[in-house]
């Protein structure tokens, strides 16, 4: 495994794992079909086995049980891991509606340590941005948790340019974490050159396209009754169909390099900057073993370009999210 910095000395293998499809059980959000709980904890030894050092949770995921399960899998294998979690939303019941309000934050943080169980958390997100709460009261509470040892780094998430600037005004920002993929490219524009600026690290999420970068996924009848991509506008009959053309040219490079699609979808997010680090999201050992490998892969000139004009900014046919939630990013 190789290591990449992302912020405010922060270093993490250059992959991470993303754990919110282990949070897929019934009464569970955002489900990616079934996940059983005892090949999550063997996926999380796998990857710890083979050098992954960066697990990516949230309180809102499950709610509440998927920092249990990364805690029960962790124990005993803390040394070395750079554990991420995230608040923000309005408490354990699993509401959806933000809140950043100082006594909220801490409500979080407590209930995190507790789950993972763990004596501080390494990086800890505002999952999003709350428009209520200026960023300097979010951010001046996460300096005074990081003051009292309870977080080591302060993350951001879905958060707009001026967020960043306004929030890295008040303390280090260790990383930003948003949707980037070859499916998703609108932080180009001016996300990631404000965090380059900044000196923050940038962790994508859904690197995959949530899965549908892998090429594994030929058809929405794939998908089990409740699976979340169900409802995912650019999964949507004629968006589906459309999308496959990026996916061919993924498949095609990897043929060439004798290697996964979902390997040449992380390549080139790690391509893109060196203090990127993508959190392919995993529930099983195989992909997680397959995902480890992506650092090793090297992308030509001539890839890079082909891959560029298969799936352009702005090309991908449908909006990321529906528009509730599309009203929550880049705030």
């Amino acid at each position: 495994m190789k290591y990449r910095e992302l912020g405010d000395g922060l270093v993490v293998s250059a992959i991470g794992i993303g754990c919110m499809p282990m949070a897929s059980k019934e009464g569970g959000r955002i489900n990616y079909g079934t996940a059983d709980d005892a090949e999550s904890i063997a996926t999380i030894h796998r990857a710890i086995d083979l050098g992954v050092t960066f697990f990516d949770t949230a309180e809102i995921y499950g709610p509440l049980f998927n920092e249990e399960l990364l805690g029960r899998a962790i124990k005993d294998k803390r040394d070395g891991l750079v554990i991420a979690t995230k608040f923000g939303f309005i408490g354990p019941d699993g509401s959806f509606g933000v809140n950043s309000q100082p006594a909220n934050i801490r409500r979080a943080c407590e209930g995190s340590l507790q789950r993972l169980g763990i004596d501080a958390i390494d990086l800890y997100y505002q999952h999003r941005v709350d428009p209520d709460v200026p960023i300097e009261d979010v951010v001046g509470t996460l300096a005074e948790l990081k003051a009292e040892g309870k977080i080591k780094h302060i993350g951001l998430s879905e958060a707009g340019a001026g967020t960043i600037r306004r929030a890295a005004a008040v303390a280090p920002i260790a990383a930003l974490q948003s949707e980037y993929s070859l499916w998703e490219r609108d932080v180009e524009e001016e996300i990631l050159p404000v965090c380059r600026e900044l000196g923050i690290g940038f962790v994508p999420y859904s690197p995959l396209g949530r899965g549908f970068l892998t090429g594994s996924i030929t058809s929405r009848d794939q998908l089990a009754e409740g699976d979340y991509r169900l409802n995912d506008p650019r999964y949507a009959d004629g968006n589906f169909e459309a999308n496959m053309a990026a996916v061919e040219v993924v498949k095609e490079i990897a043929d060439a390099h004798g290697v996964s699609a979902a390997q040449i979808a992380l390549a080139w997010l790690l391509a893109q900057d060196a203090h990127v680090v993508p959190i392919p999201g995993s529930k099983r050992r195989a992909t997680t073993e397959d995902s480890a490998k992506a650092p090793e892969v090297t992308l030509t000139d001539a890839d890079l370009k082909a891959l560029d004009q298969a799936a352009p900014r702005d090309g991908t046919a449908g909006p990321r999210y529906q528009g509730a939630m599309m009203k929550m990013v880049r705030l």
